[in-house]
Formats: C-alpha cells, structure tokens, sequence
C-alpha cells in the first residue's frame, strides 16, 4: 500500500513516521466525554429502579378490565367476579353528564354481570311477578328483597329499569339501531325510566356515547383483519419488490446521478419558460379587452381571485417574476457549475460506497430493533406507573348535595352523616389515585420516564450515525480503495462506537442525545401546558407560548443538524462532543454554498427514489388487489376492502425505501465532510497525500505527487 511513504497526516495535522497499518485518520483516537458515559449509566440504573418500583406497585388490570363501583374486577380470574365479565350501568343516561369529563367515572352505580340485559323491564313492573328472579342479577351483590319499592330506588340497589343491551368492550351499552331513520332500542322508539316516564331513545344515544359507530367500528376492524389473513404473503411480495428496486436505485445512482440531476434542471429551465412564454400570450391576449387595462392598485383586493386573471397587469407581474427566476437559475448554473459536478461525484462515490459495505444496508433493522426495546419500557413502565394508584371512592348524587364529591368508604358510607344528609347519594369508586409519597411523586416519576426514553431513543439513533459513519470513513481514507478496506468495517466501526477501554465513544454519544431529549421534553412540557392554556383568555400568554414553541422547534432542528455532523467528526478523527460539533459546524460554515448545492441535489434524488419505488409499487399493487392484471386475475385474494393490503405496501414502501436512503444519506454526508476535511489538511505531497477519488480529484485539478525515491 504505502511503502512508498515516509510520513502520514496524524490527527491534528502533523506528518508523522509512516506506520504500514495507518489507513487514515479514523483509527487514531482515545476515551471522550466520560463524565457523561457515568451520567448515562447512572441514568439508565435509575431507570431500571423506576420500572422495578412501577411493576411493583403498578396492576394492568385496571387498564384491561372495567371495573364496578367497589373497585373490583369484572372477570378476572381467580376473584368472585371471575364469571360475571360484564359492566352494567344502573342508569346511562347519567354518563352524559359533564361529570363524566371531570372525574373520569359515570355517575351511577355499576356492577359486574354475567350477561347483559336482553328484555325491557321496570323494577316496578317486575317487583312482584316472575321475573323478578331474571331482574335480581342486575342489582348490586347481597340484594335481599327487604325494602319498599321506593327505598330500593333510593338507595341505588337496583336500576329503575332494563334495556336491551349488548356488550361492548366488556361493557353493556343500549342495543341502539336505525330502522328507517328512525333511532330504536329492540322494538321501540321510547323506553319507560321505571319512575312512571316515557323518554326518548336519543337521551340513551348521549349517555352511551355512541355505541353503535364504536360497534360498527369493531365489526370494521374484523373485516380488515380478514383482509390481512387472505393477503399478507403478497404484502410481503409487494415489501421485497421494494426493497429490491430501492436496493437496484442505489446501484444505479452510479451511473445515472449525473443524468437525472442535469435531467431536472434543463427540465426547470423549460418549465420556467414555458410560463413565460404563457404570460406573455395572456398578456397580448387581452390587449384591447375592456377593462383589462385597470391596474391592481385601482381594482383593490377582491374575494374572487380569478378577478385578476382578466388583467394585463397580472400576466405582466407574472412574466416578470418568473423572468427573473430563470435568469438567477441561469446565473447558479453558471457560476454553480463546478460544485454541482463536485455534488453528482459525491454521489456517484457514495453508491461506490455502500456498495462495497452491503452490510450497511441491513443496519437500520438493528435501530430499529433497539428502538422498539425503548419504546416498549417506556410504554410498560408508563403503564405500570399510571395504574400503581389505589382506589378512591366519591359521593355520587344526581342532584346538588354539598357532599358530593367528597371521598368516602363504601363500607361505613350507609352509616355516615353524608348519607343522611343526602339520602340519595351512594359512595363509588371514582378513579385510582393515594396520598402518599409514592402517589405524590408519579407525575415526577412519568416526566422522568419521557425523559429517559428521548435520552435512551436518540442514542439508539446517535449510535446508528456514529456506526454508518465510520464504516464510510474507513472506505474514504483508504488510499487504495477498495484493498486498503478494512475487513468488517460496519463492525469495527460498532466496537469504536461502545468500545469499553481506552477507545470508546459512548460519552460522546450520551452527550449529544442529552441535550436533544432536554429540548424534546421541554417541548412536551410546553405542549401540555398549551393544551391547559387553550381554555384561557389571555391573548398574550397564547402568543408566548406560540413563540416558545416555535423557538423550540427551530432550536431540535439545528440540534439534530449539529449532532449528525458531530457524529461524523467523532467517527473520523474521536474527538469529544463539544469539539467535534464546533470542528464540523465552522467546516460547514466554510463551504456553505457546496453545503446547500449537496443538500438539493440529495433531497432532489431521494424524493425521486421515493416516488419512483412506492409509485410503481403502489401501482403494481392496486391492479393487483383489484383484480386487474389478467395473467394474475385469479390468484388475487377475495377482499373485503381492496385498499386495506394497498396502503399497506404503499406505507411499507416507503418505510422501506426512507431506510435505504437513510444509508445513503448518512454516506454522502460522511464522504462529503471526509472530503472537506481532505482539501483543507491535505496538499498532495507523499507526507499528506489526497485520499478523495480519482474523478474529484480531475475535478478540483488535484494529484498526489510521486514521492523522491532516494
């Protein structure tokens, strides 16, 4: 390789003796940013105590299964509700009440049933005949018939009346359907309320918050799921022909970049004539038309903007813009000529890249496996954390009381002063909260989980960029490209990322996703304290807020821009955070028009890619789905809903196709920054030789000199 070398560029630019396993300035580096690395990883111990805290005191159950007005479980096994499944309403129509949104509980007695109701009938109606007995399983457990009709009532033992009902999401709501428009519950229009009363179907339609679109909603989603039993091998028929065309763009990006890029902008230019030419068709058009001669000031603003399409004055503003657009894309092209060939070498050299690390490619599954583990903590411990409350029993009355509200014990409640001060109110449960320290710290506990899963997330991500990053450096500063490669260069790019010793930059990495999750937790914080604000009146509390969130959004966009070329320079040369994002800050800065010139001409192919992959996939699927390819038109599945397995493809597509791209992405601005890097410290001598390609090096009018021999 170098035997011909007497010195080689070191880390800070200094010719150093020549060492024969030297390949350029990524191997030369040491620990940084270790105070973090010890953050971190107390962090991450304390998080696990959090998770081990919140699956202590946590219960799911009270998420997966409703609950009855003593706090207990429907159908939870090994309990005395284990058979009784169901939650039934003593009187639904209260859970329309704005109460419902303040204390998160319906404000009427619930039990747990075996069975929903299936027939109209009044306790008054049912008292003394025979079905009484059916009636008794709907009143609360212990019922013994001991008490006048109207104590019964009173004291919420028993619902006033039944309605046929079925159950929905373990609870029983109204049986509520439309019969020629009109609303009905079994056969009728009204029900009887048990007090002597005929109401209306509609007051049942509020108080079960629509049942019936969650029930077709239900039957909606069975239908979809048989969609995706019948289809899901052509799914990922339709995911692997992505994939493949996504894998065969990169490749072609080799050859055809500089095609499809000079391809756009001939393409603009004659667009952007076209419109010229067009406005100055409209322009003589209308010449002699009455009123067509009325200047814009005269005619003022108007509602109707086809208004300003019968003026001479409009086409001739139109022409003038866009003449002026095509002579400063004319001019850019001009003067822009060389650093848009420079662009197309970067990504030509970029698929020569990716193409000889292949494995690059399949890396955004193990993010993508890493980030799923975070997202699942986070999501369990949230979980557990929200459900690790104990139940709180309030006074429920359907009229004023002055103790409604209160907290209170439904075991000593029929004995207290609060229930005879309001004979009509009964003690429930209301929702799962505590007095204690515990209870008291949960909120902190929920922000510190956010909190950890950004912190842990970004450095799933940042730990992706560092790794891509440095597999294509080691490419670039191979002077002998490809011999000079390193043998497994993805994975030795791994190891430098979370190597533990005197090499390692997981400092490096915690830092940088530190200050992002800091700037992401604030913006949920300022989002939620937005969504309290909402209800307010103050204008300019509104207008703060608005401008904090927007700083804030600005401020994550330049982070994650500052970070990703951070991570670069931390791959290259292992230098710490602070010092790397400065380094790859100011070396932007410098070469800020190649930046911006790069930047289009990358986000110009990629969003050709894209559509380009998920169009024709897109397509390909819908003739497919709707039976429209006839050499294949038997072996499509029947569908209940063609476009369910459609937008499926479409959506994995392009998941698929932005994974790949990512790759890409992630190569042209670590070769680009290489590159930078190259120009600025090296001069071509045999002591610091040029490690770009030969096309850049034509380009730029560069060569490495032949060392003396002496």
């Amino acid at each position: 390789m170098g035997g011909e070398r007497q010195h080689y560029y070191g880390k800070h630019g200094t010719p150093q003796k020549y060492d024969p396993t030297f390949k350029g300035p990524i191997y030369n580096r040491g620990c940084t940013d270790v105070i973090c690395c010890v953050f971190l990883l107390l962090a991450i111990v304390g998080y696990v105590a959090v998770g081990i805290i919140a699956w202590t005191h946590g219960d799911p159950r009270k998420v997966i299964y409703p609950t009855d007005s003593r706090g207990e479980f429907c159908g939870q096994k090994g309990t005395k509700n284990e058979n009784k499944p169901f939650l039934f309403y003593f009187n639904i129509v209260n859970c329309a009440s704005p109460l419902v949104l303040l204390e998160f509980q319906c404000p009427t007695p619930q039990i747990c049933v075996e069975k929903c109701p299936d027939r109209y009938l009044t306790y008054l109606n049912a008292h003394r005949s025979q079905d009484f007995e059916y009636y008794k399983q709907f009143c609360v457990p212990g019922f013994q018939n001991n008490k006048g009709v109207a104590e019964v009532l009173r004291d919420g033992d028993c619902p006033a009346v039944l309605t046929p009902s079925k159950p929905l999401a373990q609870r029983c709501f109204p049986d509520i359907h439309s019969h020629k428009g009109v609303l009905m519950v079994g056969n009728e229009t009204t029900y009887e309320d048990g007090h002597g009363f005929r109401k209306n179907i509609t007051e049942l339609v509020e108080g079960a918050k629509k049942a019936n679109g969650v029930l077709e909603a239900r039957q909606l989603a069975m239908r979809i799921f048989e969609d995706y039993t019948v289809s899901w091998y052509w799914i990922i028929i339709g995911l692997v022909i992505a994939m493949v065309l996504s894998l065969l763009f990169i490749v072609l990006l080799r050859f055809l970049a500089g095609i499809m890029v000079w391809v756009m902008i001939v393409m603009v230019i004659l667009v952007l004539g076209y419109g010229i030419f067009h406005c100055y068709m409209e322009y003589a058009r209308l010449r002699g038309e009455a009123g067509s001669d009325i200047s814009l000031v005269d005619l003022g603003f108007q509602t109707d903007l086809r208004v300003y399409l019968h003026l001479r004055q409009t086409w001739m503003a139109f022409m003038i813009i866009l003449s002026i657009l095509e002579v400063i894309i004319i001019l850019l092209l001009v003067f822009l000529r060389k650093r848009i060939l420079i662009a197309i070498a970067l990504i030509k050299e970029a698929s020569r890249a990716v193409g000889y690390v292949m494995c690059s490619l399949l890396y955004p599954l193990v993010t993508f496996f890493l980030l799923c583990l975070c997202i699942a903590y986070w999501a369990s411990t949230a979980i557990f954390l929200s459900t690790s409350n104990e139940a709180v029993y309030k006074i429920f009355n359907d009229t004023a009381c002055s103790v409604a509200g209160k907290t209170c014990n439904p075991e000593t409640f029929p004995s207290s002063n609060e229930s005879r001060l309001c004979p009509g109110a009964h003690c429930q449960f209301a929702f799962y909260g505590g007095e204690s320290t515990y209870h008291r710290a949960l909120l902190g506990l929920q922000i510190f989980n956010a909190f950890m899963f950004f912190w842990l997330a970004n450095f799933v991500l940042a730990l992706g960029q560092v790794t891509l990053a440095g597999a294509f450096a080691s490419y670039y500063w191979a002077l002998n490209k490809p011999d000079d490669l390193p043998a497994f260069p993805l994975f030795s790019a791994f190891g430098r990322a979370l190597r533990w010793g005197p090499r390692y930059h997981t400092g490096s990495l915690a830092f940088g996703s530190l200050i992002l999750a800091i700037v992401q937790i604030i913006r949920v914080i300022l989002e939620y304290l937005d969504q309290r604000l909402k209800a307010a009146e103050n204008k300019f509390a509104k207008f703060l807020m608005t401008c904090l969130k927007c700083c804030f959004w600005c401020l994550e966009k330049f982070i994650r821009f500052l970070n990703r070329n951070a991570y670069i320079m931390i791959a290259i040369y292992g230098t710490n955070f602070c010092t790397s994002a400065r380094n790859a800050f100011f070396l932007l800065m410098r070469n800020i028009i190649r930046v911006a010139v790069l930047d289009k001409v990358t986000d110009f192919l990629f969003l050709l890619g894209k559509l380009l992959i998920v169009g024709s996939v897109g397509i390909l699927a819908f003739f497919f789905f709707t039976h429209r390819i006839r050499i294949v038109q038997d072996t499509a599945p029947p569908l209940n809903y063609y476009w369910v397995p459609i937008l499926t493809v479409i959506i994995g597509s392009y998941l698929i196709a932005h994974g790949f791209f990512s790759v890409y992405g992630m190569c042209v601005d670590t070769l680009f920054l290489c590159f930078l890097e190259d120009l600025e410290r090296n001069d071509g001598t045999a002591e610091r030789p040029y490690f770009m390609s030969l096309t850049l090096k034509k380009l730029l009018n560069k060569a490495n000199k032949k060392p003396v021999e002496s």
